[in-house]
């Protein structure tokens, strides 16, 4: 790796990263695409196209966090081709998949292969743009919208293919990608530029932050090798008890702020990424057949909007930008939920420019108030915001949907619901929901049919609802805060990181 970059070489790296997450966002809207397909053909519940889905989540933020720790000793370049191997494998495996699990270790695979890319491609970007890094970054983030057009458009184009063999077009990016890297050249990490101790690089994280990714790790693994997921109480001892360890280790409970953000990355994956994965199945009953461009409208709009962060980032603040990206994701949802006809167009125009700036911009904060944790404390907080919503965001938006779906139909008919109520579990809870082959086989002896889609259309947008309120409302008041906090210390400023530990 290269301590100095031409400005050729930064260029030609900045659009070899830049392809590698559009990769990432073409096999993710795929998914998205698919789901309603998956379900179908294997008859699964909302929690269980929930539970696969996630499944190309959270390994992404095992292996930044993984990477974000050996990576300057492994090397960028390798751990590319790492991921090059990854996704190219969960393109294959699904094109051959033949039943539910056999999709949720493709998706596994996709999610180890997009991880990686996360935590070479961030710290790359923050180390060749020092100065630029919120604008940069959000450019660079530009990438997985643009994955969701391309791949979108496609998908929707050859909509009368088989899903397994639409899954090739995965394998598409990933090579071009592999063979851009071949000749790119890499910095030297920010961090390790600056001379910056790899002891104190762990201490941003320190025992608060590490404590909940060790929590949602610890779960989700568990529920994977055993088949069960541990207790809410297990899982959070586990957590705790790896958290105090490695704050011991590193001697520090971590930066209050980075805590924060931490948590605050679980509400934001959630409405950004999960919403994203059931846009199109709960607003199905009342787009029809166009539903499917949803996704790729909102994406062109936030790929054209993060194309032009410059113009946003030279004006407010980041914590001032995440305010109004919460206000606007929680006015779209909300109309989405309510409005008819063209309105809906309007409304997933607000949606778009909501979902816009919220992960780069963190990145960005993360990297400008706490360089010294170089990768990892980069990678950290969007890796806990990826575990989150694969374990947590993804499950509850189905949850949400059935909940609402099931109650509808309750009231349509006692008899359907009687006869297709299935209990489900989460986090140690069980809820109510319904078997859909069988709500539609007694919905249509009882002749109620349009009953059952009208309900169905009706818990669609509830949903909606309900994820407004529960996650765009927090971070709104969240982010106030913090500006707020920010302009009682003399306003935001970025922190130069300087060689101070020589």
């Amino acid at each position: 790796m290269n301590t100095q970059l031409t400005e050729s070489q930064r260029k030609q790296l900045f659009w070899a990263c830049f392809l590698s997450l559009m990769a990432a966002g073409v096999g993710f809207v795929y998914r998205v695409m698919v789901l309603g397909d998956w379900g179908t053909e294997f008859n699964l519940t909302g929690g269980e196209l929930g539970r696969i889905f996630g499944a190309s989540l959270w390994p992404i933020a095992i292996m930044m966090i993984l990477f974000s720790l050996v990576v300057d000793f492994v090397g960028y370049k390798r751990s590319m081709y790492i991921a090059f191997l990854f996704q190219a494998t969960s393109g294959v495996l699904t094109f051959m998949a033949k039943s539910p699990e056999d999709l949720y270790w493709a998706a596994i695979c996709a999610g180890l292969g997009h991880g990686i890319v996360e935590a070479v491609i961030n710290p790359v970007c923050a180390s060749i743009y020092q100065t630029q890094k919120s604008k940069m970054l959000n450019i660079l983030h530009a990438a997985w919208p643009a994955g969701l057009v391309a791949g979108g458009t496609v998908m929707i184009l050859c909509k009368d293919v088989s899903w397994q063999l639409n899954a090739l077009w995965i394998l598409v990016p990933v090579v071009a990608y592999g063979i851009m890297f071949i000749k790119a050249v890499f910095p030297v990490d920010e961090r390790v530029a600056a001379k910056v101790p790899y002891s104190v690089m762990l201490k941003d994280v320190g025992f608060l932050s590490s404590s909940i990714a060790a929590f949602l790790l610890f779960y989700e693994i568990t529920n994977v090798f055993t088949g069960t997921p541990p207790s809410l109480f297990a899982a959070l001892a586990v957590g705790l008890s790896i958290g105090a360890v490695f704050g011991f280790i590193t001697k520090s409970l971590g930066k209050p702020l980075y805590f924060i953000l931490c948590l605050l990355m679980i509400p934001l994956a959630t409405t950004e990424l999960g919403t994203d994965a059931w846009i199109k199945e709960l607003m199905t009953p009342v787009m029809g057949q166009y539903a499917a461009w949803a996704i790729v409208f909102s994406a062109f709009i936030m790929m054209i909007l993060r194309f032009q962060a410059g113009i946003l980032t030279s004006r407010f603040s980041p914590p001032t930008i995440l305010v109004i990206s919460s206000f606007f994701s929680m006015t779209g949802l909300i109309a989405l939920s309510q409005v008819d006809g063209s309105l809906i167009l309007a409304a997933f125009v607000l949606y778009a420019i909501g979902q816009t700036f919220f992960w780069p911009t963190v990145l960005g904060f993360a990297s400008e108030q706490f360089p010294e944790g170089g990768a990892l404390s980069l990678n950290t907080v969007s890796a806990i915001g990826l575990l989150s919503v694969g374990i947590i965001g993804g499950p509850i938006i189905g949850i949400f949907n059935d909940n609402h779906t099931t109650n509808n139909i309750k009231e349509v008919s006692t008899e359907i619901y009687e006869t297709a109520k299935i209990d489900k579990e989460f986090f140690g809870a069980t809820y109510e929901a319904t078997d859909s082959a069988k709500v539609a086989e007694v919905a249509e002896t009882l002749g109620k049919s349009e009953e059952v889609a009208e309900a169905s259309k009706k818990a669609g947008r509830q949903s909606l609802l309900t994820v407004a309120l529960a996650f765009p409302c927090v971070m709104l008041f969240s982010f106030a805060i913090i500006g707020f906090w920010y302009k009682s210390k003399g306003g935001y400023q970025p922190r130069v990181l300087e060689a101070t530990w020589e």
